[in-house]
């Protein structure tokens, strides 16, 4: 009925006042329920990790929950898991877990309009940008999310290698003598983003040389760090894993059993290792970077809290 009356007010036909009068009223009287129907914001917290299907490695990941729902405690906070492989295993045992997608297009469908993603990788690597174009594929769709952020990973900016080497060395003064090294385990990657292992390992070296840095599948390798420790005269070395949780890395190619394990691979070269199975999500000092970078993130989202 409105367009008609304009389209006569268009060619001059205009209506009785009477009729005006009632589309005044009308109109005025729709406002309100016009604006009900605008979705009232709703926010959540959307934690994005590898996965892990080592029950004592989930340790690391509960440990970060407590710490974000402490920060933030009255958002909800939800899970997103990147491995399928992680899923699957976990699906065959009774535990249903979302990728970062569902986990998104789910929140959606749970009426949740703002969303601050946060990354809990080590380094801003190929999973992690696989994870900004799925954010990106998913924020503003038709009854969707209206706006989607997305926190930094732990290293990314010069202050959070500062942070972080802090946060390294406090941790290793804790369980080492000043004579015995550490060497820290990362993944490593074909990414341009490998370069943060050999940054971070400068940071830590100019705090003390007796922190190391090799990768699993990057540089710096494990070969090149012996040959230092060698040089060094180490007699023990703690391998201790540079990733969000103490799992299959640690358990296997850090301390397993196999003759190319770190520890046996160092062993066998004179040098007495000793293993930290633990995750870098259980030490608070690295927890509270991502925490921070969280809050950054919920920030950006423009809404009060």
């Amino acid at each position: 009925m409105h367009a008609t009356v304009f389209c006569r007010m268009a060619t001059g036909r205009w209506p009785s006042m009477r009729l005006l009068s009632a589309l005044i009223v009308t109109l005025f009287l729709s406002i309100p329920i016009m604006a009900q129907k605008e979705k009232t914001p709703k926010t959540g917290i959307l934690l994005i990790a590898f996965g892990t299907s080592i029950p004592e490695a989930q340790q690391a990941y509960n440990h970060i929950a407590e710490k974000v729902q402490a920060a933030f405690p009255g958002m909800e906070v939800r899970w997103g898991i990147t491995s399928a492989m992680v899923r699957r295993k976990l699906a065959k045992a009774g535990q249903q877990l979302d990728s970062p997608a569902s986990a998104l297009a789910r929140m959606a469908d749970d009426g949740f309009t703002h969303v601050a993603v946060q990354s809990l990788h080590v380094i801003p690597g190929a999973e992690y940008h696989d994870l900004l174009r799925t954010v990106h594929a998913l924020q503003g769709l038709p009854k969707g999310l209206t706006r989607v952020t997305v926190g930094d990973p732990l290293l990314c900016t010069h202050p959070d290698m500062l942070k972080t080497t802090d946060a390294l060395v406090a941790w290793a003064a804790s369980f080492r003598k000043s004579d015995e090294a550490v060497l820290f385990m990362g993944h490593g990657t074909h990414h341009p983003s490998n370069i943060y292992y050999p940054g971070l390992k400068y940071y830590l070296q100019q705090r003390d040389p007796l922190l190391f840095i090799g990768t699993v599948e990057g540089y710096p390798e494990l070969e090149d760090v012996k040959q230092k420790l060698i040089d060094r005269q180490v007699k023990t070395a703690w391998l201790v894993p540079l990733m969000t949780v103490a799992g299959d890395h640690a358990l296997n190619d850090m301390t397993g059993k196999d003759d190319q394990s770190w520890e046996n691979i160092l062993n066998q070269s004179g040098i007495t290792t000793r293993p930290m199975l633990k995750g870098l999500g259980q030490v608070d000092a690295l927890v509270d970077i991502w925490v921070e970078h969280l809050r950054a993130a919920i920030d950006q989202l423009g809404l009060q809290h």
